[in-house]
């Protein structure tokens, strides 16, 4: 890392970092990817998203140096206010990275090289996803689809949430129609199982694991639609307490996913 001080907060070598309270939303802003903390930034630096720039307070990029001595990226060093004044917000882990965002992934091509599979309906809130991205990376989870409704895994609230794991774990968006889409999912040899709190569905405990499966969710609220049940091979379900109907959704894709593998 090649540490440089900045002065300036209109300093152009900082546009990236520039504003992100709102970043998210902002068409102009999604070919950057930005990772914030010392643990994400770190996963940013061995993950296949190519590396832009770092900024942060000097502690924070000495730190990382010491972590990853060979990485070359520009490292800008600043003060904290002057950190707040360019992001627009407080940072409280002191260091950001951005970078270069790739094409999106194919999702057959994922399919053929995986056995364990997370596929979402309309999963729109980016700490949800962020967790359940995380989760699947410590279950071995091997790639992740996603509906065209669902959030992007690759905003910053979802990337800091993983701890860094959604730029780990491949992902790819299946196209409409919806959930016509799904078909692509059982001629790669899955079979799809389908989570969902209707006290008819057999129990998670009863199911037989297959050799490949693709775990289905649905968004907290709506749950799957129709449509998507209709396209599962099985269907799963939580067994819980008396007076309790659902879980969060990355909670319950974290039993989900434990009991597979």
């Amino acid at each position: 890392m090649r540490i440089v001080e900045i002065g300036d907060p209109a300093d152009p070598r900082l546009d990236d970092f520039r504003d992100l309270a709102d970043a998210d939303v902002r068409p102009d802003r999604r070919g950057v990817v930005i990772a914030e903390g010392v643990n994400v930034v770190e996963r940013l630096a061995g993950s296949p998203y190519p590396a832009r720039a770092v900024l942060g307070v000097p502690a924070r990029l000495e730190a990382l140096a010491a972590r990853l001595p060979a990485w070359d990226v520009p490292a800008y060093a600043v003060d904290k206010w002057l950190l707040s004044e360019v992001v627009g917000f407080r940072v409280t882990r002191g260091v950001l990275a951005a970078a270069d965002r790739p094409p999106g992934a194919d999702p057959g091509r994922l399919l053929a090289a995986a056995s364990r599979v997370a596929v979402l309906e309309g999963l729109n809130d980016f700490e949800n996803l962020g967790a359940l991205f995380r989760n699947a990376a410590a279950f071995g989870v091997d790639a992740v689809l996603l509906d065209p409704r669902c959030a992007d895994p690759l905003y910053r609230r979802s990337v800091r949430v993983s701890m860094g794991h959604a730029l780990r774990v491949p992902f790819a968006v299946l196209p409409d129609p919806w959930p016509a889409a799904l078909d692509v999912v059982g001629t790669h040899g899955f079979r799809l199982l389908a989570a969902t709190p209707d006290p008819a569905a057999p129990a998670l405990r009863d199911l037989s694991v297959p050799p490949r499966w693709a775990a289905l969710f649905g968004a907290e609220g709506p749950g799957l639609s129709p449509g998507a049940l209709a396209a599962a091979d099985d269907l799963l379900r939580i067994p819980m307490a008396d007076g309790v109907d659902s879980l969060n959704v990355a909670t319950a894709a974290a039993i989900v996913f434990a009991h597979l593998a």
